[in-house]
């Protein structure tokens, strides 16, 4: 899988892709991640990207030509699957998404600053647009790395167990059950009984209960999802 991030602040994304299970797929060759400056498209001898809105109001607005030119750029050199625009004001990001997007070879990914882009960079070129939350952040630089992360682990041969990805929470909308490990005593505080029992069977069908139980208390919306 390729994916590339067009970024006002390519500085803040050097961390996330240089560390953990990110870090293990570039290495085995499984994604690369490839991180495009915006100023390096921007207008005149102080590369301008941004400018007032028409109409008036407070904020800049990232401006259509910078991000038009380095989209044409990329798109010359290979096709995209889906062309992303990471923005609060969009459908938020869930563990569906992610195991759609996990499954296409080219993504791009554009990250917004100030009050958003031109409009007509999302009529033109958008093919999906992502939040991870309904607040705000200074940019989409942190949120493009969650959404890179929540794909990327996806890949086959990224983590050694993959069943491990495949029992995460949210992978058939149910949260994830109380997991413990040695020792099975801790200050009066015991581990299930069940969990060390042997009886596999019977584990199983402990965790699916512990699953809905933590569901129906945290999240049952996603209880309304499945019914």
């Amino acid at each position: 899988m390729r994916i590339d991030i067009i970024s006002v602040a390519p500085d803040l994304l050097e961390s996330p892709f240089n560390h953990s299970i990110v870090k293990r797929a570039k290495d085995k060759g499984l994604a690369e991640i490839i991180i495009h400056d915006l100023r390096a498209y921007g207008l005149g001898n102080y590369k301008q990207i941004d400018d007032t809105q028409f109409g008036g109001g407070a904020g800049m607005v990232m401006m259509i030509e910078p991000i038009a030119n380095c989209i044409k750029k990329l798109q010359s050199e290979r096709a995209y699957e889906e062309i992303i625009y990471m923005t609060p004001d969009a459908k938020t990001l869930n563990q569906a998404t992610a195991n759609t997007l996990s499954l296409k070879e080219n993504i791009l990914i554009l990250t917004g600053h100030y009050k958003g882009v031109d409009q007509r960079i999302r009529d033109k070129y958008i093919t999906k647009e992502i939040s991870i939350g309904d607040y705000v952040l200074t940019g989409g630089e942190l949120a493009a790395a969650v959404l890179v992360d929540a794909i990327v682990r996806l890949i086959p041969g990224v983590i050694g167990d993959e069943q491990s990805a495949l029992t995460d929470s949210f992978q058939d909308n149910l949260l994830s059950p109380p997991v413990y490990t040695r020792p099975s005593q801790f200050e009066g505080m015991k581990v299930p009984d069940v969990l060390l029992s042997g009886n596999f069977p019977k584990i199983e069908d402990w965790r699916s209960d512990q699953a809905y139980k933590r569901t129906e208390e945290i999240r049952p919306d996603l209880l309304d999802e499945t019914s």
